[in-house]
């Protein structure tokens, strides 16, 4: 995949409507963080250019959705994370990636189906909308996915849309798993990312949404990521 550098080249190739915010974030991220690491990404021919989303993914690490949101853009979609309230609350930070489009979610709360209504409303206007399904990083001591929760599911189910799975390594060696500490750049690190085919949820759809129901669909999707990451670790679990 070409990875161009100038924000008109990113822009022309993502035909979604994207924030100003979020376009200038995505150049600023390839103009730095695509200069301290190699890439090897592959299959970004299988993302759907047009229509609403929702691309599911595992979580090794603080720093995998810079990896993430860049493999997206550079797919032709817009990356829009459902994302913990608190980072929201961070001064700076959190102003950024409001303005960027992304969606809050208050954990453990009443207030938590509210990011999956903004969600749906996003996929139903032709967004994209990046859910990790574990709704955390991995504790996992290999970094294996771990059960999903059924957030993309739901997501999946009320709006109809497709759901690509990406499998992600790599940025467990700049920051491992939840630990957060100064980022080990050097030497540089690969982020190797893939995507899949569209998880198989036909289906499942049109069918009243109970539990079981919810609970195969995001079994399904965290089989199609566990596959994925089995092909770049190279190895079984």
């Amino acid at each position: 995949m070409e990875h161009p550098r100038r924000l008109p080249d990113i822009v022309a190739r993502v035909a979604e409507p994207g924030e100003p915010a979020l376009r200038r974030t995505v150049w600023l991220l390839n103009a730095t963080f695509g200069r301290l690491t190699r890439r090897d990404w592959r299959g970004a021919d299988k993302m759907p250019p047009t229509g609403g989303l929702v691309i599911v993914a595992n979580h090794i690490s603080n720093v995998d959705p810079l990896a993430l949101g860049q493999f997206v853009a550079y797919a032709g979609r817009w990356p829009r994370f459902l994302a913990k309230e608190s980072l929201f609350r961070v001064p700076v930070f959190g102003a950024l990636i409001t303005r960027c489009g992304q969606i809050p979610v208050q954990r453990g709360t009443q207030q938590a189906g509210h990011a999956l209504d903004r969600a749906i409303d996003a996929v139903r206007s032709g967004r994209s909308v990046i859910i990790y399904p574990e709704g955390t990083i991995t504790v996992d001591p290999d970094l294996w996915p771990m059960a999903g929760k059924t957030g993309a599911a739901r997501v999946a189910l009320a709006t109809g849309c497709p759901v690509i799975p990406i499998g992600q390594w790599g940025a467990q060696e700049i920051m491992y798993g939840k630990r957060i500490h100064l980022p080990r750049l050097l030497p540089r690190k690969t982020l190797r990312l893939i995507t899949g085919d569209p998880v198989p949820l036909d289906d499942l759809r049109d069918r009243p949404l109970t539990a079981d129901l919810l609970r195969q669909a995001t079994d399904r999707m965290m089989e199609s990521i566990t596959a994925l990451v089995s092909t770049l670790r190279n190895e079984d679990r």
